[in-house]
């Protein structure tokens, strides 16, 4: 190959410029970096990088072209008590590579070796960098921008999406491509999300665990190189990166923001058994959290932590996010366990990257999501992240389904849900929106799930049934299973309905997991990380048509009611809000304790919503005035004076106010 030249220390990763190829690497602590460049035979050549500026090594490779095969091997000590396990036996993906051919294998030889470096090259059966050529024709692509308080998020895994539509072409399904094809657009249209949010993308591996079983890391939660678009659900790899922006192109052209789930916090090289891919060989003491022993602090429950108080790794991750920011046109992330992004290691709201994200003007004006806990001491940080971000609210989803499912939560708990959780995020100018909603997610039952299951039924992930949270706030209304009686299968839609309408017409930011609207079932898995299988894909010809209708209903009407668009805290004698009881008179304090389970919710005197949690049919006296049932609690009749409201049992019923001047 040509003789490498010192090139320049920016950007990270392999560049190429038309001419060449500029390859950096950030580490501290190594003596010498090796580029190892691999022929159409697969032949390896190498060559020291020649230049080095402070901790990033780099070197620019005349007449190298994309397509390229590379991998670094990395020079320095080997002393586990300190953190250091340098093996130049072992070929390193670069982390911040655009594409990596090759399986991640469940293969001995890529073990670095405890107390002493295993000897055994790697290159055999390590995956390998490929140079990428970043340019792409976004023509005349608009991010949607849409605000916050008009947000509504619909999460959904990429393959278990459109995998089993019908009307999706078989070689595209389940891909980048079918995001955007036209009934994939018009569906989201119809039901009337405004931001796609997406589970992983970015390339990662199946942990040798699961390989060992005969299953495959379905969610993606397991990194292993954090620039490269994931190439499994690309038609071919080397299209990935164009087809995954062709999908971001097209849904922006419909209005719809893309939202990328994130994991900046744990790498799939997992504990110090695991294999040795990138990080562990390139510099383990500055990319991950290590312990006085040499061993990793565990705070992800995956075996690492990646180290983002570091300054090497707080560039990386910056660099990352600006990559899919930059050249991919993402709308914005949430961040799996991103409470390690605040770790310091104590967790601060002024930790070193999300400094870097509230300086950087790109970052700092998109979408910006947390998952805010790991599961490490003073992990738990629900209401403590920086005003940039919104976050993931468990109170949320843990009252909602305790008031609808189990009667256990007073008018008072439940209002406060209700109204933004503003004792857990009213604070430093935040607003509303930063309460992201939820009832269901990907961990953890599908909707469904949570009326028709006491139990996790998680025997099929091979943990026999250990994995996966026991505390569900279900109820399976008398009968364990998706099978019942015609009664119990009429409580169940009553439930279900009860619940996604508190989702959809509680003020925040609500999300949706696809396959809700469907009456999707994981048969009580929740946990289902491993099965890539019809247990996780939607089955969009057994779908409850009934239910995305009434979903879809319920999104039309949110759009409507300014108290839940307009993002601004509701405030008692304002106007915004009152809360009253079945018989229209203010809650009083016991009632706000100790009540009946109904409640009525009136915003900004127009808008009523009427709740009850018991399994009795309530009759509910209206406020003053004249009010009509709104789709979808009931058809297009002309307004009637209601002055009592025959309430259905376990039921919501929204209303608005009938104006004189009509």
């Amino acid at each position: 190959m040509s003789k490498l030249t010192a090139g320049k220390p920016t950007p990270l990763g392999a560049s190429y410029d038309g001419q060449g190829v500029n390859f950096t690497l950030f580490s501290a602590h190594a003596e010498r970096v090796e580029l190892c460049v691999f022929d159409k035979e697969g032949n390896e050549h190498r060559e020291d990088l020649p230049g080095r500026t402070q901790d990033v090594w780099h070197g620019y490779l005349p007449n190298a072209r994309p397509g390229l095969r590379y991998g670094f091997r990395v020079h320095g000590p080997w002393e586990p008590h300190h953190g250091h396990r340098f093996n130049p036996a072992k070929l390193l993906i670069d982390p911040c590579a655009h594409r990596v051919e090759g399986e991640a294998k469940d293969d001995p030889i890529l073990h670095s070796g405890h107390d002493q470096p295993d000897s055994r090259d790697s290159a055999s059966v390590a995956p390998r960098s490929v140079v990428v050529d970043l340019h792409y024709d976004w023509e005349n692509d608009t991010p949607p921008r849409t605000p916050w308080g008009s947000t509504i998020v619909y999460e959904a895994h990429v393959k278990g999406l459109t995998y089993l539509h019908p009307g999706i072409p078989k070689e595209i399904a389940g891909t980048y491509r079918a995001l955007a094809h036209p009934l994939m657009i018009a569906y989201f249209q119809k039901l009337g999300i405004t931001a796609l949010e997406l589970l992983p993308v970015a390339q990662f591996a199946s942990e040798p665990r699961l390989q060992r079983l005969g299953l495959s890391n379905y969610w993606g939660y397991n990194p292993l190189a954090m620039f490269a678009v994931e190439p499994r659900y690309a038609t071919s790899p080397e299209l990935a990166i164009n087809e995954f922006r062709d999908a971001v192109k097209a849904l922006h052209a419909a209005g719809i923001e893309v939202i990328l789930d994130i994991v900046l916090n744990h790498s799939a090289e997992i504990d110090l058994d695991g294999p040795t891919f990138s990080l562990r060989g390139i510099d383990n003491r500055s990319y991950y959290w290590i312990r006085d022993d040499g061993d990793y602090h565990n705070w992800t429950g995956c075996g690492n932590t990646l180290n983002l108080s570091s300054p090497g790794t707080v560039e990386y991750a910056r660099q990352c996010l600006r990559f899919w920011v930059d050249e991919c046109h993402v709308d914005g992330f949430r961040f799996d366990l991103a409470s390690v992004m605040g770790r310091t290691p104590d967790f601060r709201q002024d930790a070193p990257l999300f400094e870097a994200i509230k300086n950087d003007p790109q970052l700092s004006a998109v979408k910006l999501i947390a998952e805010p806990w790991d599961i490490g001491d003073g992990g738990y940080q629900v209401g403590n992240f920086p005003p940039l971000f919104a976050e993931w609210n468990d109170h949320f989803r843990d009252a909602v389904r305790r008031f609808w499912l189990q009667q256990s939560l007073s008018l008072g708990d439940f209002a406060s849900r209700f109204a933004a959780s503003s004792d857990v995020f009213k604070r430093d100018g935040r607003r509303p929106s930063s309460s992201v909603n939820l009832v269901t997610a990907h961990d953890g039952f599908t909707l469904r799930d949570c009326v028709c299951f006491n139990q996790k039924h998680n025997e099929a992930n091979g943990e026999e049934n250990r994995d996966g949270t026991n505390n569900n706030h279900s109820f399976n209304h008398g009968i364990e299973g998706l099978d019942g009686s015609l009664d119990v299968i009429e409580r169940r839609r009553a439930s279900v309905h009860a619940l996604m309408a508190t989702l959809l017409l509680s003020q925040g930011t609500p999300m949706l997991l696809a396959g809700d609207e469907h009456g999707h079932s994981q048969h009580g898995n929740n946990n289902a990380y491993c099965q890539d299988n019809a247990l996780t894909w939607l089955d969009w010809e057994k779908a409850n048509a009934g239910l995305t209708t009434f979903t879809a209903a319920l999104i039309h009407l949110r759009k409507q009611i300014p108290a839940l668009t307009g993002d601004r805290w509701w405030e008692e004698g304002d106007g915004s809000v009152s809360w009253f009881n079945k018989d229209a008179h203010p809650l009083s304090a016991d009632e706000w304790q100790h009540g009946s389970p109904q409640m009525q919710i009136l915003l900004a005197d127009t808008w009523l919503i009427t709740l009850n949690a018991s399994q009795d049919v309530a009759d509910i006296a209206l406020p003053e005035g004249e009010w009509r049932a709104i789709p979808p609690f009931a058809g297009e009749d002309n307004p009637v004076t209601l002055a009592v409201w025959h309430g259905p049992a376990h039921g919501v019923c929204a209303f608005e106010k009938v104006r004189s001047n009509r």
